[in-house]
């Protein structure tokens, strides 16, 4: 893995950590915004990642079963796998050159 893409990682599991303390319907809303707002991101450097989009239809059925722990924890997953997509659009347009076979 590569130092960026692991330093993103490590950073967005810090931030996420004190949201799990949350568990009420405005806890996930306001992760669920953070997400939705990660996923447009990734959506602008045309680089989303599937998975992230079926962790929040998994946080939305869960919201709608009142299941609010599981919507916070689904909903925080999805902001992660965001935000590690952006750091991956953002490493890969940083050194897409390094790739190229010279001759």
């Amino acid at each position: 893995m590569k130092p960026a893409l692991f330093l993103a990682a490590f950073a967005t599991l810090a931030v996420a950590m004190p949201r799990a303390l949350a568990t009420d319907a405005d806890g996930f809303a306001a992760t669920y915004a953070a997400a939705q707002t990660a996923e447009r991101q990734a959506g602008a450097l045309h680089h989303q990642w599937t998975t992230t989009e079926a962790d929040l239809k998994a946080a939305q059925a869960a919201a709608a079963r009142h299941d609010n722990a599981a919507a916070i924890r689904l909903a925080q997953e999805a902001a992660a796998l965001a935000r590690l997509s952006i750091a991956q659009a953002q490493d890969q347009d940083a050194h897409w050159r390094d790739a190229v076979v010279r001759a």
